[in-house]
């Protein structure tokens, strides 16, 4: 599918998201309430078969978090971003690591820096730093102990 085919596609599936303009790959924003639902129909149905998440990333845009998922279909060709809006007082997402084995070890690695917790995760633990340090990838992270200021 091309993007215009694979928005028609996505715009079906799910009531709650919108799209973002620009980029190489089409881009979703969804909200918490469907985002499982939406994954596991990109996943599984034939149409999509998004079959490989080549990324997952953690965004602070100071208000509130985002997860950035990057998702491919090795049969189909076509490429897909999915942006998950995360409530900064309690930063708490689904996990898609049931979905996308890939996905364990980068939720954790959001987690260790962000303090974004999946939910359902099965081993979800600090994966670089111990649990004496903060969330250090957060705009509101400070640490004078070991980070000097030039």
């Amino acid at each position: 599918m091309n993007n215009d085919d694979l928005r028609t596609y996505v715009s079906a599936l799910s009531a709650e998201i919108s799209f973002e303009e620009g980029g190489q790959y089409l881009t979703v924003l969804c909200g918490t309430n469907e985002f499982r639902k939406l994954m596991e129909r990109l996943r599984y149905d034939a149409a999509s078969d998004f079959d490989y998440m080549f990324c997952l990333s953690g965004l602070d845009w100071k208000t509130h978090f985002q997860v950035v998922y990057h998702l491919e279909s090795m049969k189909n060709g076509h490429g897909l971003v999915v942006k998950l809006k995360v409530n900064r007082e309690n930063p708490e997402a689904p996990t898609v690591c049931d979905i996308w084995r890939t996905a364990e070890f980068h939720e954790r690695e959001v987690f260790d820096l962000f303090g974004i917790r999946f939910k359902d995760h099965p081993d979800l633990r600090r994966l670089f730093l111990d649990d004496t340090w903060g969330f250090p990838l957060r705009k509101d992270y400070s640490d004078d102990k070991t980070i000097v200021q030039l």
